[in-house]
């Protein structure tokens, strides 16, 4: 973990979040610039670059960040109509923040999956 990472500091209290959800493992928060009506990010407490370092790294905690997004989506009342979660892994993907972190978006048609 560095001090130079924004979701670090989110999880250590240094930066303000809107939270929605915390296990002991987990967190999860309103995104600063939503895309849709909701947005949420589901991260790891501990540090991992990406969704790919994750999973080789800790495969347990991979899954625990599902089942936040998850509950999320649900506490969020998107399961009846659906919801989108989304992973960027890396420059190409758009990736902003180097701290692994799932998108979870919802609330209203979300359109195709990628822009062209």
């Amino acid at each position: 973990m560095g001090t130079d990472c924004l979701f670090c500091r989110i999880v250590a209290g240094e930066i303000p979040a809107t939270i929605v959800r915390e296990t002991a493992t987990t967190l999860a928060f309103r995104d600063i610039d939503p895309k849709a009506p909701t947005h949420v990010l589901v991260i790891p407490k501990e540090h991992y670059a990406d969704v790919a370092t994750l999973a080789q790294g800790d495969p347990g905690l991979a899954g625990e960040v599902l089942a936040t997004a998850t509950t999320v989506a649900e506490e969020e009342g998107l399961l009846a109509d659906g919801f989108r979660l989304m992973f960027n892994t890396g420059a190409y993907a758009g990736q902003e923040v180097f701290h692994v972190h799932a998108h979870v978006f919802g609330g209203a048609p979300l359109g195709p999956m990628l822009c062209r």
